[in-house]
């Protein structure tokens, strides 16, 4: 039993870890409808800022945060005013423009690349007091950063939901996810909640930078470990639900271990997505997603 529950245990872990990662794209995708593809390489390069933070200055991980999410949101709302905004003001009829699609696509491939010729293939990482350490509960061996890395996605998820329904700026970011049109007659200036909403969508993969050096390496394709996953978790939670890309990375990391431990990894992909194909048939909105979108 205490086996079983170690499984379970350290799957929800991983899965909160997962679910941090996945914050960001959801969010994105609920104001400004449109899949960022780029979007595991804005985690790559909040973790090599996370990690150059802590080598340089002789940081804590999780207190580089502090300068991270930050700089990572300085980077998702730049992106967003030089890229992203030209290409949906040029397509401002369609709902969700190709042309961003391709953007971000292309982004993914060559800022991957510019890492590679600037920092080179080799895998870098960062040895803290606590990398590898573990909780001892009677039998049972509970990782600490896996434990650390849940406990600031639940924190991440719950500001984030807070700073969404109490805020003017987050009620404002809700009322375009809903309805542009209406939201722009309504005053709403929705060029500037998109900027707004990419940012804190970037400044997201700051806390999940931070708090994956400590565990995995660091090299220039790190993020793209990531990106089909929080497609999935999306797609499960809800497409531009917060509190949904939590539940999302908690049901694909309990189905990682439990399969990775009595099965393989193989598998455990496997049953991921036939999850994910389940949910696009029987419920394509997500569990926490609306029926109708407008």
């Amino acid at each position: 039993m205490e086996y079983f529950l170690e499984v379970l245990i350290n799957g929800v872990l991983t899965g909160g870890l997962y679910g941090v990662t996945a914050i960001g794209l959801t969010l994105i995708f609920g104001v400004i409808k449109v899949i960022n593809f780029a979007h595991g390489t804005y985690l790559m390069i909040a973790m090599y800022a996370a990690y150059g933070v802590c080598v340089g200055f002789g940081m804590d991980p999780y207190l580089s945060m502090i300068l991270i999410v930050p700089f990572s949101f300085a980077v998702g709302y730049v992106s967003q005013v030089v890229f992203v905004t030209p290409c949906l003001k040029a397509e401002k009829d369609v709902r969700e423009p190709v042309s961003v699609l391709l953007l971000t696509a292309g982004l993914w491939i060559f800022v991957n690349n510019l890492f590679l010729m600037l920092f080179g293939a080799n895998f870098r990482s960062l040895q803290t007091p606590y990398s590898g350490a573990v909780f001892e509960i009677g039998n049972m061996m509970i990782s600490r950063t896996l434990l650390y890395a849940f406990c600031f996605s639940v924190l991440t998820t719950a500001l984030l939901t807070v700073f969404l329904k109490k805020t003017n700026m987050g009620r404002a970011i809700r009322a375009v996810g809903q309805d542009r049109e209406a939201a722009g007659l309504m005053g709403i200036n929705i060029f500037k909640v998109y900027n707004v909403a990419f940012g804190i969508g970037i400044a997201t993969l700051g806390v999940a930078g931070a708090i994956i050096i400590p565990m995995f390496y660091v090299h220039p394709f790190a993020g793209d470990v990531y990106d089909m996953r929080d497609f999935v978790i999306v797609v499960l939670g809800g497409l531009g639900s917060v509190p949904g890309a939590l539940l999302g990375g908690i049901i694909v990391g309990v189905v990682e271990s439990f399969a990775g431990e009595y099965l393989n990894m193989s598998w455990a992909a496997g049953i991921i997505y036939i999850i994910f194909l389940l949910t696009l048939f029987l419920r394509p909105q997500g569990i926490f997603g609306f029926e109708k979108d407008s």
